[in-house]
């Protein structure tokens, strides 16, 4: 494989992993929990914890990226509907900032976009 087709795929590659993450971060923007350290006698799921995507140059060409928690992975929300809201009616709400998740989608939607057009080129197929 040459060097360009190297950067092409794992250009995709990186676009997938960017979407994934964002679309998980998305979904799972209102999956609140309780508190951390405090009494959870039901055992009631913890917040969401969101994800960031690190992408980096790769020697040689190409990238590559790994995945780390955001932090912190969650903020307080006032919520004393829910039923593990603490005696102030405070929850632990995942820390997703929906407006940076969409840019992150459309970063991913333009670089892949962009990879399978060089992948389509560099082997000779209709994209």
């Amino acid at each position: 494989m040459s060097i360009a087709s190297t950067i092409a795929v794992s250009g995709l590659n990186v676009a997938s992993l960017r979407l994934l993450v964002a679309a998980n971060n998305i979904a799972n923007a209102r999956s609140d929990g309780p508190l951390p350290g405090t009494p959870n006698p039901e055992n009631f799921p913890p917040a969401y914890s969101p994800l960031r995507v690190n992408q980096v140059d790769v020697l040689g060409g190409g990238t590559s990226a790994n995945v780390t928690n955001v932090s912190p992975p969650t903020v307080l929300a006032f919520d004393p509907s829910a039923p593990y809201a603490d005696d102030r009616g405070m929850v632990a709400s995942p820390n997703v900032d929906l407006a940076n998740e969409l840019v992150q989608t459309l970063a991913a939607r333009f670089s892949y976009a962009a990879n399978a057009q060089m992948s389509a080129a560099l082997f000779d197929i209709t994209a």
